[in-house]
């Protein structure tokens, strides 16, 4: 397949939008990962470049595979918040995201069958390990403080994807197929986005009014 150059900094920041808060300006990260070494201008000489990386390939194997996990991690956090939501409407909102991220998660996987692609994750992938520590911190709260992180959480990791899908995915999809069906599912994330702040104003609306 088609791999396409993309600066390490907005790569390894796409595997960190799976799971927390980045976004990406101009092929850089906004924010990266903890983890994520930054290139630093010595602050003795600011005269002196930044150190420079050679870019690796995101091509559509990797891209399957960040599809694949960012709907993974939704999943989850539906799943939590269906069974640990204090209101029935974070509850029934949580249950619909894992049911839609399941769905979706299936025809990525079944394109990726089809086109005999198997999902690579990127070099130095952290996402599984900012999925987990998020949901240990959602895990460990109860009632309303629940339900007020859940909803943030999912506004974040929806903006999130939907910053990294129109920067950085979109651009580098060699596949035809792959391509439309990232572009068909990106209206059910900004759906959800919508969704999870709506619902955030609604519950902080009705808890100002007791």
């Amino acid at each position: 397949m088609r791999k396409i150059a993309i600066p390490i900094v907005s790569t390894l920041a796409v595997v960190a939008i799976v799971a927390a808060v980045v976004s990406t300006t101009n092929g850089r990260a906004a924010s990266a990962p903890p983890d994520t070494p930054a290139a630093v201008t010595p602050a003795s000489d600011p005269t002196l470049p930044a150190p420079t990386v050679d870019a690796p390939a995101l091509d559509d194997a990797t891209i399957v595979a960040i599809f694949d996990a960012a709907n993974t991690a939704d999943i989850e956090t539906g799943e939590l918040a269906a069974s640990r939501g204090a209101s029935k409407e974070v509850r029934d909102f949580g249950a619909m995201l894992a049911v839609a991220h399941r769905q979706v998660r299936e025809q990525g996987r079944e394109l990726a069958r089809k086109l005999e692609v198997t999902p690579t994750p990127p070099a130095d992938d952290a996402s599984a390990k900012t999925h987990a520590a998020a949901m240990e911190r959602l895990g460990a709260l109860e009632g309303a403080e629940f339900d007020r992180a859940f909803l943030a959480h999912e506004i974040a990791f929806h903006k999130g994807v939907i910053d990294a899908v129109t920067t950085t995915l979109l651009p580098a999809i060699g596949n035809a197929e792959l391509r439309a069906l990232v572009v068909k599912v990106a209206p059910a994330f900004e759906a959800h986005m919508l969704g999870a702040q709506n619902l955030e104003r609604r519950l902080a609306a009705g808890a100002s009014g007791r």
